[in-house]
């Protein structure tokens, strides 16, 4: 495996108690953004360890940033964990999965991809030429056009709009950029067959960026993946947070009762 000297520099978060669950964050996200309001549910039972990027734009692998994150959770008291993965940290916690099977035990992919399809890989294209050009306006929108559904951007007031354009591009996370990249070059589609951990795959009925049957491509893969599909657009944790939270508590739910009998 890669020599920890050389693994990303990450920031973690720590919390609860009790079987770990590692959080593998989406492109341009962080831990906070995507899991926020999941976290202290999860913690009620479990030891929570959650680990932002790197906050600069050097380059990422799916190797690297796996071992990374794998790193970090043996490193905070994790022997073993299942990992609830986003969008791009689908692909990461898939290959987590795949490079440490030691330690790995349970995944939840939410939003995610195989390899992103032509529309998912023209909007990130978009979003690092904005990047690149400085235009946080454009990023904005770029952002609320593909992360939302059509029915949630619809139904916001001007008023509503505005505010939430204005937040966008005010808290674009350092590393977006590499991040973006990585989005881009991932590819997992070799993986699937070998992840052998029970997997639940969650796709967004409304996403316009990573298309559910994005989603549906990595059940497929996955041997005995189940699949489940809800409302709403790709930031599924701000248009159904209920639903969203649901999902993932009761995965593990159903884990920890069949671990009991």
């Amino acid at each position: 495996m890669t020599n920890i000297s050389s693994l990303p520099a990450l920031t973690t978060l720590v919390t609860g108690s009790g079987p770990a669950i590692v959080l593998a964050h989406g492109g341009g996200g962080g831990i906070d953004a995507n899991f926020g309001g999941l976290i202290p549910l999860l913690a009620e039972d479990h030891l929570v360890i959650g680990s932002d990027y790197p906050a600069d734009d050097t380059p990422l692998t799916l190797d690297l940033l796996a071992d990374a994150l794998v790193a970090e959770a043996v490193a905070n008291g994790a022997e073993t964990f299942s990992i609830v993965g986003f969008s791009l940290g689908t692909t990461v916690a898939i290959r987590a999965a795949v490079r440490h099977p030691d330690r790995v035990r349970g995944l939840v992919l939410a939003g995610g991809f195989a390899r992103i399809d032509n529309r998912g890989r023209m909007n990130v294209r978009l979003w690092q030429q904005a990047l690149a050009a400085g235009d946080r306006a454009a990023f904005a929108q770029y952002c609320l056009l593909a992360g939302f559904s059509k029915d949630f951007v619809n139904a916001l007031s001007e008023e509503q709009l505005s505010e939430f354009l204005t937040q966008i591009a005010a808290n674009i996370p350092g590393g977006t950029a590499a991040q973006a990249a990585l989005v881009e070059a991932a590819d997992v589609r070799a993986d699937l067959a070998r992840v052998a951990v029970p997997t639940l795959v969650i796709g967004m009925s409304g996403d316009l960026l990573s298309d559910p049957a994005n989603a549906r491509e990595q059940a497929a893969g996955i041997p005995g993946a189940e699949y489940t599909e809800l409302p709403g657009g790709h930031v599924v944790m701000i248009e159904q947070p209920d639903a969203w939270h649901a999902t993932v508590l009761g995965f593990f739910a159903r884990q920890r009762a069949g671990a009991e009998r």
